[in-house]
């Protein structure tokens, strides 16, 4: 979503680092394109004008032009800057659902993603926070809607439910009977649906209103489509005047759009953000986190959501049965086989490339070895074309059984000895973890990336230097650890 608006600043701060001394010239010349950079961005005008003029009071500042790194200053200035457009670092972006049933109302127009961020958020609810959820729909004219949530509550596991379908009923009077439906059945958070239009009008608004006053929501979240720009400032802005929301979630966030409205639409309504949208799939909704999306932006990185995402996606079985393994100091095939299909499920390279420090460097030298998310698959094609006991032993896999892997994962036998040196170097690393120094280097790996011994122990102890969490290794497969940014060493 940010990838255009990080290229551009980045270039802008690379020129203002390099410099030993600003001057206040410089310092406005830097603005200039910043503020040329948030326009094309599509952030909303005020809210560039208001974001420049509290940069500038800063950055010309005494404390820029005497500071040791003046460059730096004016980036961290910056920084500071953006989590403030986005609400802040201490923003209220919790869900108020203490006391059952809780009401929430999702509103929007049709095509944001209201009905799929309703069961996401469900699915939330249930499993990280052990809350009994209770899915109505109220939209009536949309044909298939209604068996739409009921389909996606089946999928988001045993505590999610839908209520029961009556043909004919008017949406004031389904909220009646969710309401009734949530008490009667214990539930913690009933979630209401509403429907959608493609423009704004006055009968939405005045349904939207009514079902408000039966239900008395305690939380009303406006769901706009990030990739619509200013139309979701200007929508946002409409919804709030008409309802009591609450909070907004942003969906589409792993969309190619310039992500103005994610950077306008907190400093225009003055409502929190809450959720972030990414993919159809229902596990794609992330807490909002001003300081994290600002990292994001300028190129620092987001190591918090990467160990969370390793930490989501990491079987515990599997965890404890890799930290037995990893005290002998053993690592085959198959580990480095689990470890990719880790990879993937977190997003990829791309993915996982977003939330380091320097990544957009890394994603340049990464464009300039013609490498993608491909490498993975084809790498696991690798290791799923041998036997099993290749894959526990090696050092069997002679010339001849390599030229077989190779056909049969339709790679050459320059890709099957790449993966097989790589492999050799993970497991000389893991070795290296069973002596002193080795944990001592993990330690302070792990404390750089902000993690304390407690951390790392939830973990499974399998943080390694200049790796990531949960993931084994020295760097990332197929890399060799050498992309500035990823821990590894640059050439």
């Amino acid at each position: 979503m940010f990838d255009a608006l990080s290229d551009r600043l980045g270039g802008i701060f690379d020129g203002l680092t390099g410099r030993g001394a600003l001057s206040e010239k410089d310092v406005n010349a830097a603005l200039r394109e910043i503020r040329v950079a948030l326009l094309e961005a599509d952030v909303a005008l005020p809210v560039v004008k208001d974001f420049i003029e509290s940069v500038r009071a800063r950055a010309v500042g005494e404390e820029v032009v005497r500071s040791v790194k003046p460059g730096q200053q004016v980036v961290k200035i910056v920084y500071d800057g953006i989590v403030e457009m986005l609400g802040g670092a201490d923003a209220e972006t919790t869900l108020r659902i203490d006391t059952p049933p809780a009401v929430m109302m999702m509103a929007g127009l049709q095509g944001s993603g209201k009905t799929t961020t309703t069961a996401k958020i469900a699915k939330r609810l249930s499993e990280k926070h052990r809350k009994k959820v209770l899915l109505a729909s109220l939209d009536v004219r949309r044909p298939a809607a209604m068996q739409q949530l009921a389909i996606l509550a089946d999928q988001c596991g045993d505590n999610v439910f839908s209520l029961p379908i009556i043909e004919g009923q008017l949406p004031a009077d389904i909220a009646r009977r969710a309401v009734q439906a949530a008490k009667i059945g214990g539930y913690d958070v009933l979630i209401l649906d509403t429907a959608g239009r493609t423009t704004i009008d006055e009968q939405m608004m005045s349904e939207a209103a009514e079902i408000a006053d039966i239900a008395k929501p305690s939380e009303t979240l406006l769901v706009a489509d990030a990739l619509t720009g200013q139309d979701a400032v200007e929508t946002a802005k409409r919804f709030h005047d008409r309802l009591p929301l609450t909070g907004l979630v942003l969906t589409r966030m792993d969309g190619d759009g310039r992500g103005g409205a994610a950077l306008s639409m907190r400093a225009v309504t003055g409502l929190p953000i809450k959720f972030l949208g990414t993919g159809e799939k229902l596990d794609g909704l992330d807490a909002f986190d001003a300081s994290r999306v600002a990292g994001r932006i300028l190129g620092q990185g987001d190591i918090v959501s990467l160990v969370e995402k390793a930490s989501e996606q990491m079987d515990s079985d599997k965890a404890e049965r890799m930290a037995a393994k990893l005290k002998k100091g053993e690592f085959d095939l198959e580990d480095m086989a689990d470890q990719l299909r880790q990879m993937q499920r977190m997003g990829g390279l791309g993915g996982i490339m977003g939330m380091m420090p320097g990544a957009r460097k890394a994603k340049e030298a990464m464009a300039n070895a013609n490498l993608d998310d491909n490498v993975l698959k084809r790498q696991e094609a690798i290791i799923l074309s041998m036997t099993r006991k290749e894959r526990r032993k090696p050092a069997v896999l002679n010339a001849s059984r390599r030229k077989r892997i190779a056909a049969g994962s339709g790679t050459s036998v320059q890709e099957v000895n790449k993966l097989l040196k790589m492999h050799q170097q993970m497991a000389t690393m893991m070795k290296k973890m069973r002596t002193k120094g080795g944990m001592k280097a993990m330690m302070g790996a792990a404390s750089q990336a902000g993690m304390s011994p407690a951390d790392l122990a939830k973990m499974g102890g399998q943080q390694m230097p200049g790796g990531l969490p949960g993931m084994g290794s020295g760097g990332l497969p197929g890399l060799g650890g050498s992309l500035p940014g990823l821990g590894g060493k640059k050439k």
